[in-house]
């Protein structure tokens, strides 16, 4: 009961008419029974001062000269019901979970502010306003407490139980939304994995997507909104930083909505026709959903609803494929995810109009990228008043549509683009370089003696080759760290500086001095390099030091990988040696998996085995016919010889091969090395 002039009462009684439904159940009662009905005094603060029968809900105003404190949102029946399992939270006038803050409650119900429907319990809905304290404020000198009093029978008949057991048992299974502050900086995969090993109970996320710095997703079921909320802090990061999780009661997201009938897409496609510009192309969907056919057909379609903007896009994709130009203006759009499969239903679009929508940054439009735009409305968003000024807002913009030529209506300056629409191949690798003939002469004849004993067996013979004070190293690619990869002969020795992060490490790792380089050799697989595929470049050149790389195939002739075929790329750094010599200080090789092209192109035409001098064993003929082939080739003997064998010394077949080969370029340049 309350006063319009805030004082106590002096006439009419304004009195609490119930819902018609609810007559049969309510009685006024005798004056008798008021006076027994009346609340017992107020303990003290923190001793409680209802019964244990008492069942009342906090009243909208309190009694008369308060009207002014009335609270939002505290009407006589917005309160949660009383009882024994939740006394403390309703004694302090809390209209909400109990001060633990877990979603579950004591008893393994429902929470109460799901059941202040169900009438159940007495009810006074003009009785005693409790304040903080517990303390009635009628008792505090404000007048004394209400002889008003409506109360409800508490025995329910069966059918009202069973309805009311069936409503408990609904509210159950309800929707959650857990949130992720700064969620945006973790990855989807990572987050999720962690929380779904640390759970008790197995659940499926929801939607998760990001919105600006958080992250958030849904689940369906009051057990797994407890497991989750117990996990929040649980859980690291790799800055140390602590992953703190809210959990809040939720409608049911989008995408689990009912879907629209068929009768609701025929009319929304009827709609879209009517709104649809054939000779632009153009589909003006504005305010979709106030166009008054839908409303008066009572289908309410909110394209920021996963279901609705789904119809709408199967819609375009099976009656308007050729779509040039879409206007979304004012639809309450807050993200973009359902608008990411629009670059394959309309492959055309050009034009999008976003205007005053309800997009917050500019990251959403990162889900349409795909979008070809030539023209982009986003007037009205608050995303527009992130930026600094209209250049950095461009800029942002831009770099998603990269073809953008107008936004917001404003002309752009012509893009810088290179648009490359089908795909071409890699020109093909260029040959040796050895800037000048002395050079090259000088490197294939030291690289045909070094491998020639790098291939022998035995790798001793390579002293001779490096400088006192020389240094070695190996490394693979980073990828093949794993010791159980193809590469794993040399994934021991391998100082790949992106995988070791130890200097010391770093440090012993490369071999120092002559001696303990090439008993570093020596531990390496024994190998077979194949000439023809050297491709040397000359990197440097002085009067006191070279340097050159060698690029090519090998394989290895024994172990576990025999005749796998490697790729590798080794680089020198020699300084002059003797009269015509080099004598190598630093010494780099990388080792790597061969590509399907060089397994395909080694060992075609393998190389003969070095010798000084012709076979002994070939007749006075076969050397006479050796020596004039050399002369008329060019090539030295090695190769001459070898040419002449493979066409079974017929003189005039192996000249006719030749000259087919050295057109083609397949002759490498150390058959010509004498």
């Amino acid at each position: 009961m309350r006063s319009v002039s805030g004082s106590e009462p002096s006439g009419g009684i304004v009195a609490y008419f119930p819902p018609l439904g609810q007559l049969a159940r309510l009685s006024f009662p005798s004056p008798a029974q008021q006076r027994r009905a009346e609340p017992p005094p107020m303990a003290e603060e923190g001793k409680g001062g209802y019964s244990e029968h008492d069942d009342r809900v906090g009243s909208a105003g309190g009694g008369g000269g308060f009207a002014g404190r009335r609270r939002k949102g505290r009407g006589p029946f917005r309160g949660k019901m009383y009882s024994e399992g939740n006394h403390r939270s309703w004694s302090r006038g809390v209209a909400g979970p109990s001060p633990s803050g877990q979603l579950e409650e004591s008893d393994g119900d429902v929470l109460m502010s799901d059941a202040h429907d169900s009438l159940r319990t007495r009810y006074a809905p003009y009785g005693s306003r409790l304040n903080r304290r517990g303390d009635d404020w009628h008792s505090r000198g404000r007048g004394g407490a209400t002889n008003i009093h409506v109360t409800v029978k508490r025995d329910l008949t069966p059918q009202d139980r069973s309805d009311s057991a069936s409503r408990s048992s609904s509210s159950r299974r309800r929707w959650y939304k857990v949130t992720i502050p700064y969620g945006k900086k973790y990855d989807k995969s990572w987050l999720l994995s962690s929380l779904q090993n640390l759970s008790s109970v197995p659940f499926t996320p929801v939607e998760f997507h990001y919105d600006q710095s958080r992250a958030y997703f849904y689940i369906e079921d009051m057990a797994t909104a407890n497991a989750l909320k117990q996990l929040s802090r649980k859980i690291t990061d790799r800055d140390n930083y602590k992953v703190v999780l809210i959990v809040n009661h939720s409608s049911p997201p989008q995408s689990v909505q009912k879907e629209l009938k068929p009768e609701e897409i025929e009319q929304l496609k009827l709609t879209m026709s009517k709104r649809y510009d054939g000779s632009q192309q153009a589909l003006d969907l504005k305010s979709l959903r106030t166009d008054p056919d839908l409303v008066a057909q009572n289908i309410d379609v909110v394209l920021n609803r996963r279901n609705c903007m789904q119809a709408v896009l199967q819609i375009i994709e099976e009656n308007i494929p050729e779509l040039l130009s879409l206007n979304l203006t004012s639809n309450k759009l807050y993200q973009l995810d359902d608008l990411a499969e629009l670059a394959q239903k309309a492959t055309n679009l050009k034009i999008l109009n976003l205007t005053r929508n309800e997009l917050k940054s500019e990251c959403e439009l990162d889900k349409v990228k795909g979008l070809k735009l030539e023209e982009l409305w986003l007037d009205g968003n608050p995303l527009c008043n992130n930026f600094r000024d209209q250049s950095s807002y461009v800029s942002s913009i831009r770099l998603r549509f990269p073809k953008l030529l107008r936004l917001d209506g404003h002309e752009l300056p012509p893009p810088i683009v290179f648009d490359v629409e089908t795909p071409t191949t890699l020109p093909p690798c260029k040959g040796s370089y050895f800037g000048s003939d002395d050079l090259k002469v000088l490197v294939l004849r030291f690289l045909q003696q070094y491998y020639s004993v790098y291939d022998s067996g035995d790798r001793q013979g390579l002293l001779d080759a490096y400088h006192d004070g020389a240094c070695c190293s190996l490394s693979i690619p980073f990828l093949s760290q794993n010791p159980s990869s193809i590469l794993s002969e040399y994934f021991k020795g391998s100082r790949n500086v992106k995988r070791l992060k130890d200097p010391t490490l770093r440090f012993k790792l490369l071999k120092h001095t002559r001696l303990n380089v090439v008993a570093f050799l020596n531990e390496l697989p024994k190998t077979q390099h194949d000439v023809n595929s050297f491709v040397v470049d000359v990197c440097a050149q002085t009067n006191t030091l070279l340097c050159f790389a060698v690029h090519g195939v090998f394989k290895e002739v024994d172990g576990k990988s025999r005749d796998m075929v490697r790729g590798f790329t080794r680089m020198f750094i020699a300084v002059p040696a003797g009269i015509t010599g080099l004598c190598i200080v630093n010494d780099q090789l990388f080792v790597r998996k061969a590509n399907t092209e060089e397994i395909r192109k080694a060992f075609v035409m393998p190389a003969p085995t070095p010798s000084s001098s012709p076979v002994p064993t070939l007749s006075a003929e076969q050397q006479e016919m050796l020596q004039a082939f050399a002369m008329q080739s060019g090539m030295n003997v090695e190769w001459s010889q070898k040419c002449l064998q493979d066409n079974d010394w017929d003189y005039s077949q192996a000249a006719q091969v030749f000259t087919q080969l050295k057109t083609e370029g397949k002759i490498p340049d150390v058959a010509f090395l004498k």
